[in-house]
């Protein structure tokens, strides 16, 4: 291994100015000194293991370990040793293990249930989202299942940040006086830690499973839970833990990625806001905020109205919780920012009048505490309410067009322009058009299991060309192959054919697209293209009648229909009359 002098150098110095700026005895007089040879043999081995993973990806992990022992230094000297007393005070040797515990749970779910461990970037996800109540599996396994590497990596950085504030709160130690750890089970503090406050969040967890509106999937319900719960008690910390979520997705990209290249391309996905299941984040929310309440209420602890207002503001604005959208037509949504704010700015109020309330009396038994809570507990209730006739609506028509192929109970075929079945299903009095949603791409349906949803957009498809489609039950899995071909008429619209490949078995046409016509006229007449029969073909039009067909030329060979010769090379198809050649279409690309 040739390690470049320059490299450790380099590696020397940073040991060394690390040292000094970390260590306190190396910043006395002379320590500097002292520590060159040590610096040197550290820088040596750190040249090595930069020039061995890289240099770039060796210098992420180095500034990342670096901010890490600067952050435990702090905790070590001055107000650091009061914060790592009271943590102590809390948790079971000052670590969160509920947190931990869930975080492990969660990823192992993705991992092993969801094939992560095979495959990263593209987990099982289709029969892991709540469907339907007649589907159980998707309803207890949608809060533990996420769609994407990025998605799971996003909630567990959350829970990492949010959960130790909620852990806390609780407490792995009695906060009564008086109150002995090891007086019952219910004050141990291993059961508190390891069984208690994990049950607790995997019981929030099918709650925000049960309870969200329509096909959902994710762990953010719980994450939003933990939210609501920290910021009752604990406003501004609260918000200082939201932003050490977005560090801590920082100190991951550096990780993962320390070095990116883009380029400027179309993007075919819905705009951010619009996967985002706020009904479920909000209920969530909620949910942590109700339970908070009650353990605020239960230890007579009243935080500051100011911090839980303006945090509240803070906070549920950064989460998106103002993202309040609904389907618009194809590929198409609608953001209602307006409705989305004031739902803030009420939340807000409701959280604070909630944690500020005493126990007067106001009529007989009802105290202005027992108000505040009926108040909020209020959406909470409504929200389980209307969950539970949009959670047990049906797919109208689980049957697909065409011949979709099928594969143990699912169908996967190409459609555009047909009704949204899931979205139909849910039958809303006087609203019905806001139902009748349509969809165009790859469908994915399956009647045993009540699911139909559009996986891949027609747009999507269209700047891909070939895509793949997973689906699956509890320990397996198969793919889909979804391809599309097309050629475009100089002037006219893409005309193209679309074609299914199932894992063992050929691969079979399922979809044809209208014709389109070129704009060039030759010879008096036009030239129409045609994917009728999942080919593509040439129609000699004069005077709006055709006057021949023909199929399309191979590569390099060539055909006459109506008077025309039409040529082709590998991407272009001529027309050719007399002494005229003009290019009336070319074959379709994708990235």
């Amino acid at each position: 291994m040739n390690v470049s002098p320059l490299l450790v150098v380099a590696a020397t110095v940073a040991v060394a100015l690390a040292a000094v700026a970390v260590v306190p005895r190396f910043r006395r007089p002379g320590a500097l000194a002292r520590t060159v040879p040590a610096a040197a043999a550290l820088g040596v081995a750190a040249a090595v293991a930069l020039d061995a993973v890289g240099l770039w990806r060796g210098a992420a992990w180095a500034a990342v370990f670096t901010l890490a022992a600067a952050g435990v230094h702090v905790l070590r000297v001055g107000e650091g040793r009061t914060v790592v007393r009271r943590v102590r005070a809390r948790l079971l040797f000052g670590v969160p293990w509920g947190t931990l515990v869930s975080v492990a749970g969660v990823a192992a779910f993705y991992l092993f249930a969801q094939f992560g461990a095979e495959s990263p970037s593209s987990p099982l996800v289709v029969p892991f989202v709540s469907w339907s109540y007649f589907y159980p599996l998707g309803t207890l396994a949608a809060p533990f299942a996420h769609a994407s590497l990025g998605h799971v990596t996003g909630n567990l950085l959350g829970t990492l940040a949010l959960a130790p504030l909620a852990e806390y709160a609780f407490s792995h130690f009695p906060t009564g006086r008086g109150e002995s750890a090891f007086d019952s089970w219910r004050t141990n503090p291993y059961v508190r830690a390891f069984v208690l406050f994990p049950l607790g969040v995997f019981v929030v967890a099918l709650l925000t499973g049960a309870f969200a509106w329509g096909a959902t999937i994710g762990f953010s319900g719980v994450v939003y839970a933990f939210a609501g719960f920290a910021l009752v008690r604990y406003p501004l910390a609260t918000v200082v833990a939201v932003s050490a979520r977005e560090v801590l997705s920082l100190l991951w990209a550096v990780l993962r990625d320390p070095i990116t290249f883009a380029s400027a391309s179309p993007s075919f996905s819905p705009p951010w806001w619009a996967g985002i299941a706020v009904q479920g984040h909000l209920f969530g929310f909620l949910v942590g905020a109700v339970l908070a309440a009650l353990l605020v209420a239960r230890r007579d602890e009243r935080p500051s109205a100011a911090r839980v207002w303006f945090g509240a503001v803070v906070l549920a604005s950064s989460l998106s919780l103002w993202a309040v959208w609904w389907y618009g037509g194809v590929e198409e949504y609608v953001l209602y920012r307006g409705a989305g704010l004031l739902l803030v700015a009420t939340l807000a109020a409701l959280l604070t009048v909630v944690v500020r309330a005493d126990d007067r009396t106001l009529v007989r038994d009802v105290s202005t505490r027992k108000v505040a809570f009926a108040a909020l507990a209020l959406p909470v209730v409504t929200m389980s309410l209307v969950a539970v006739p949009v959670n047990v609506t049906t797919v109208s028509e689980a049957d697909l067009p065409g011949d979709p192929v099928e594969i143990r109970g699912y169908e996967v075929t190409y459609a555009e322009d047909v009704t949204n079945e899931r979205v139909a299903g849910v039958e809303v009095p006087y609203f019905a058009q806001a139902t009748n949603v349509s969809a165009s791409g790859v469908i994915v349906a399956n009647a045993d299991r009540e699911i139909w949803t559009e996986e891949v957009s027609a747009g999507e498809l269209a700047f891909w060309g070939d895509r793949r489609v997973t689906v699956g039950g509890v320990g397996w899995r198969e793919s889909v192959g979804v391809h599309r071909r097309g050629w475009v008429p100089r002037g006219g619209d893409a005309v193209y054919n679309v074609y299914v490949t199932p894992p063992d078995g050929p691969t079979r046409h399922v979809y044809a697209s209208g014709n389109a016509t070129a704009d060039p006229v030759v010879g008096g007449r036009s030239v129409r293209v045609d994917a009728a029969g999942g080919g593509f073909g040439l129609q000699v039009v004069d005077d709006d009648t055709v006057v021949e067909t023909v199929r399309l030329p191979e590569a390099n060979e060539s055909v006459t229909a109506g008077g025309l010769t039409f040529v082709r090379n590998e991407s272009r198809v001529l027309a050719e009359y007399g002494n005229t050649s003009v290019t009336i279409a070319t074959e379709e690309t994708y990235e």
